[in-house]
């Protein structure tokens, strides 16, 4: 095989696309379909849960377009990180969607669904030998962390999504997954060089985003061949550059020059970038270096209580300058006015000052130049959720009406945006693993079932 083409839907299953974008990339005759379908960009909250942040609605229609223009090409569809977290409940929710999609559009094909779930003795097992390695900024891994986790995945490399292909599967459904394992696996196992086969996958996990105008929500062609490799965006309003390209395999990198991956690094030191045609981009000099230690990142949740939240808003440049010794003021009133009984640790409560400081916090430098308007964030995570909603109810009305310095009012320190104006959130998970296992053979770690649909 002289070339491999590729489809990547979009940047997440759900996150929609161009329907001429897609039969563009069905017209290049491709040899698979592809789609990233998960991250924890959104937090914990979603292996914890087990839920999804992309509704089914937008799951299903993604996958409908695509499973039909797969099976007509009858080329493989691959779809990793299902349900956003990749944990069972996230994959088992996708593949509902996926058999029921089949079934409606009289569909028959050899489903792979690969399982990502980690059990908790595999891990304990691994920590008690010294074989976990904490990520850069996280703490070492205790037995108590794995023993709250509510569940803890492992994020797959190329070798499970190779071995269902090789065993035919028409549709490959993943559980936690590297975004480029996705993309990666099928030129790699076809004998195509592994670190420009690493770093076109590194590009094609997020769709058309290395386009211009930006759009996760659109396909991209990527074409593989010996030397090279080709991105072009297929819809006709977007383009490929050599520096959005480039760009791209800069996101989400700690080393502008380096791609880490399960299966080793690929060295962009000397990758070179050039323009082919008015869409199209041409990226060749990637070169890969196997690792001799595997290792595969865990990701586990806990839950972290309950949580209840109010926004509101204020333009009273004296508030605005007080607000520091309101809300100390405002945290002392809630502490006296719980019961005796509830422990200070069964609560936690947060201000975010938006326009001021929320996104930066002790770090913003333009602390004390905040604008004409800022919106609060009151937020209380408890033990239970009637306690964080009590907690929440008392900061409330005591910052409502809290006085400070130089006050010329009796109430109204707040404007509320909704009525009523507490919300209850609901259960809080944080991550509590979040390190890297070391394996002798990481594809034992992922069960692979198949079936026909």
């Amino acid at each position: 095989m002289n070339e491999l083409r590729i489809v990547a839907l979009n940047g997440c299953l759900g996150y929609g696309y161009e329907l001429e974008s897609l039969q563009r990339g069905a017209d290049a005759n491709p040899h698979m379909f592809g789609a990233d379908a998960g991250s924890t960009d959104a937090g914990p909250y979603y292996l914890g849960s087990g839920t999804s942040m992309v509704r089914r609605e937008q799951v299903k229609r993604d996958l409908s377009f695509a499973l039909a223009q797969s099976r007509a090409c009858r080329v493989p569809l691959v779809i990793g990180s299902a349900g956003i977290a990749g944990g069972e409940p996230n994959l088992q929710a996708v593949r509902e969607v996926l058999i029921e999609t089949a079934r409606e559009q009289g569909l028959a094909f050899r489903l792979a669904t690969i399982h990502a779930e980690i059990d908790k003795s595999v891990v304990l097992d691994a920590l008690a030998s010294g074989g976990i390695e904490a990520m850069p900024g996280v703490p070492p891994l205790a037995v108590e962390d794995v023993q709250a986790s509510v569940r803890i995945v492992g994020q797959m490399g190329c070798e499970p999504f190779a071995q269902a292909l090789a065993d035919g599967a028409d549709v490959v459904l993943a559980g936690r997954a590297c975004d480029t394992a996705i993309y990666a696996a099928l030129p790699i196992a076809r004998g195509f060089d592994p670190g420009l086969a690493l770093h076109l996958a590194k590009i094609m996990e997020c769709g058309a985003q290395c386009a211009l105008p930006q759009g996760t929500n659109d396909c991209l062609l990527g074409t593989l061949r010996s030397d090279h490799f080709l991105v072009r965006p297929l819809s006709p309003r977007r383009v490929c550059t050599p520096e959005s390209v480039a760009a791209h395999t800069m996101y989400e990198q700690g080393d502008p020059l380096m791609l880490h991956e399960p299966e080793g690094r690929v060295d962009l030191r000397d990758a070179v970038f050039e323009q082919v045609d008015a869409q199209t981009v041409r990226v060749g000099g990637s070169r890969f270096l196997p690792t001799t230690a595997l290792q595969i990142k865990l990701e586990g949740a806990r839950s972290a209580g309950f949580r209840a939240f109010a926004l509101a808003g204020i333009r009273d440049e004296a508030i605005v300058g007080a607000l520091d010794g309101i809300e100390a003021t405002v945290r002392a009133a809630v502490r006296r006015n719980l019961p005796a009984e509830v422990p200070a640790a069964d609560y936690e409560m947060a201000f975010k000052v938006y326009g001021r400081d929320a996104v930066l916090g002790p770090r913003e430098p333009r602390r004390g130049r905040p604008g004409h308007e800022v919106g609060v964030l009151i937020e209380v995570v408890a033990r239970t959720q009637a306690l964080a909603s009590h907690a929440l109810s008392l900061a409330r009305s005591s910052l409502l009406h809290c006085p400070f310095p130089g006050r010329k009012t009796t109430a109204g320190n707040l404007a509320f945006p909704f009525s009523p104006s507490d919300t209850a959130a609901g259960e809080v998970f944080e991550f509590s693993v979040y390190h890297l296992l070391r394996v002798a053979d990481p594809g034992r770690l992922f069960a692979i079932d198949m079936e026909r649909v």
